[in-house]
């Protein structure tokens, strides 16, 4: 209960705070139109030139920083007077505690890396500067090297990003208001031993069927293995409500919880079975990431993984004396229906915090432009983290496309991943975001989890108990 009355001041305060900001600027709700979209009133002359410091809060490594000083002067050079300050905050939940703090003084970055529910929880305080109005202004800009531009986006330039990619910025509301810009991209993937694969005369499923199926025969070949390793059982829970078309979660404040139905429980109880059958197991009760298992050298062993393609190189294969024992390849995971695939959209977007002073608004949208429209910096991004690019034209780039020619199944498997990720994207999908969505996530993987290893004889009344509790939890949570 403490902890509960802590959050609640926590909220109350962010509020407060965001309230004084919005009447300083006078920024949301002008200019809203027919559209229902939530508007940010975006200074009438843009961007004035004055001199102004914004900063940026991430979860970057040094090798990812290193990538971001390196373009950082290169957009100085168009806007000599914004000066660019940014910091780690550790992972992604260091960025967004850091922020949830900083909010309630008033004195957030002026830009975060993101996930969608931080989004959410920042926004129960209106902290987050809605892009429509910056996407669509035709405000004229001129830059120091002469170029004349708009403040925002070209039609090309929104055309260049990939759909699934860019649309997550807008699962927020119901109107589709943008509160975020994808940034950098990661999916899952279905990693496999190709030797193994070949030497057996295994065929690759493309439904969940055919995956059963295949666990079958693997069992029966190696019958101390797991044959297939998933590291997310939140992911896995989503993307089948997904791909079923069945029930997760809505926008809509009086119903925002809605995974608890029969399609749903269905598919938990065939993938119980799978597990009490030595098919399967899972991130969390494996105890570690299930490339451990793929990657082993003695002992049990997976011979598939469904996992991030951003951490595509823990499935590289161990060497022996030089030499790799097996080759990974990779695809798109098992679907319920192939003519129409889904997987799921993750990785970093950034989103802009409202600030008293218009002018930092401002800037840290063209900083946002920069990097999320760059082909140059995509590139080198992507080539250093694994993620994929967020726009189509980084594939033209030559030092880009020749990193990607060189993927291969033994040492390059991130540039492999990212050709996946690329090829997939059509079928990108994303949950709707909301104060809540997060505990939503952690629910129905806590439920994966403890379905898959329940030995109790009803079965069926234990799953539906523990969808209960599930949705209970969530409820509880968002009161």
């Amino acid at each position: 209960m403490k902890k509960r009355i802590i959050s609640l001041l926590l909220v109350l305060s962010m509020i407060f705070i965001a309230t004084a900001m919005v009447s300083c600027n006078g920024g949301e709700g002008a200019g809203e139109g027919n559209t229902g979209k939530v508007a940010y009133e975006v200074p009438a002359e843009g961007y004035d030139g004055s001199a102004v410091t914004i900063t940026f809060y991430h979860s970057m490594g040094q090798k990812l920083q290193d990538v971001l000083n390196t373009y950082i002067p290169e957009f100085n050079k168009l806007y000599p007077n914004i000066t660019v300050e940014h910091s780690s905050m550790g992972n992604y939940d260091g960025v967004r505690d850091q922020i949830k703090t900083a909010l309630t003084a008033g004195n957030q970055p002026n830009i975060a890396y993101c996930y969608p529910d931080h989004v959410a929880l920042y926004n129960v305080a209106k902290a987050v500067v809605p892009l429509d109005s910056f996407i669509e202004s035709t405000i004229p800009v001129t830059d120091a090297t002469g170029t004349e531009s708009v403040l925002g986006f070209t039609a090309e330039q929104i055309a260049d990003f990939i759909p699934g990619y860019y649309q997550e910025g807008a699962a927020f509301d119901e109107a589709g208001t943008m509160y975020t810009l994808p940034m950098s991209k990661s999916t899952e993937a279905l990693y496999y031993n190709k030797t193994f694969f070949e030497k057996n005369g295994l065929s690759l499923p493309t439904t969940w069927e055919e995956m059963g199926k295949l666990c079958e025969q693997i069992k029966a070949i190696d019958p101390d293995c797991v044959p297939l390793g998933y590291d997310s059982e939140a992911n896995w829970f989503i993307t089948m409500c997904e791909q079923y078309g069945s029930d997760y979660t809505s926008l809509n404040e009086d119903e925002h919880f809605l995974f608890d139905n029969e399609t749903n429980r269905g598919f938990v109880k065939t993938f119980r079975e799978w597990y009490q059958k030595g098919y399967v197991t899972t991130e969390e009760i494996y105890g570690s990431y299930t490339s451990g298992l793929f990657t082993a050298t003695e002992g049990q062993k997976c011979y598939m993984v469904i996992g991030s393609t951003g951490g595509a190189s823990y499935q590289q294969p161990p060497q022996v004396d030089g030499n790799p024992l097996f080759e990974t390849a990779m695809a798109t995971p098992p679907q319920v229906n192939p003519a129409a695939p889904k997987v799921i959209s993750q990785g970093p977007s950034v989103c802009i915090f409202k600030d008293t002073n218009p002018q930092e608004v401002v800037a840290s949208w063209l900083f946002v432009k920069f990097l999320t429209t760059n082909v140059e910096f995509q590139a080198s991004f992507s080539m250093a983290s694994g993620y994929a690019p967020v726009i189509k034209s980084v594939q033209s780039n030559p030092v880009y496309q020749q990193w990607l020619d060189a993927a291969n199944g033994y040492t390059n498997l991130t540039a492999m991943s990212v050709k996946l990720a690329l090829a997939q994207s059509d079928a990108y999908f994303v949950s709707p975001a909301f104060n809540g969505s997060s505990e939503a996530r952690d629910q129905v993987g806590t439920l994966m989890q403890d379905a898959l290893v329940s030995t109790d004889a009803d079965i069926d009344a234990t799953i539906k108990k523990l969808f209960e509790k599930a949705v209970a939890e969530c409820e509880y949570a968002a009161d």
